[in-house]
């Protein structure tokens, strides 16, 4: 996907007033994303991201256990200034919602299959329990 395009994407799903605005909620998620992915399935994901994306995603944040999806939002929400749980879940969702368009169904799921239950939501991919 082209940078323009997922951008364009983010920042009509996060309702943002700015390129900028989607820019930054998008820089902060992946890299957060890419702490809790490994191998082939963060690879794959970053072959279908921009570049500047893909490098984002590829020198993640480092983090020292996968994060529960409320946790992930919490983090989301400490690393945008002036964000709030809520505000962070709707910038979290809007990013990965556009991931998952960019994934694919299958690498979508081979991604939900990395993370801690509850991640499914924030895709926009609700799996039956």
């Amino acid at each position: 996907m082209r940078w323009d395009a997922f951008l364009k994407e983010v920042q009509d799903r996060g309702e943002y007033g700015t390129q900028l605005e989607a820019e930054r909620a998008a820089r902060t998620v992946l890299a957060l994303l890419g702490a809790h992915l490994v191998g082939e399935v963060r690879a794959e994901l970053a072959a279908r991201l921009p570049e500047t994306f893909a490098v984002i995603l590829l020198n993640p944040l480092k983090a020292a256990e996968p994060l529960p999806a409320d946790r992930f939002v919490r983090a989301t929400a400490a690393w945008i200034e002036g964000a709030t749980e809520q505000t962070a879940t709707w910038d979290v969702s809007a990013v990965l919602s556009v991931v998952a368009d960019a994934a694919g169904t299958d690498l979508t799921r081979r991604i939900l299959l990395q993370l801690p239950v509850g991640y499914d939501l924030l895709f926009g991919h609700p799996q039956p329990t």
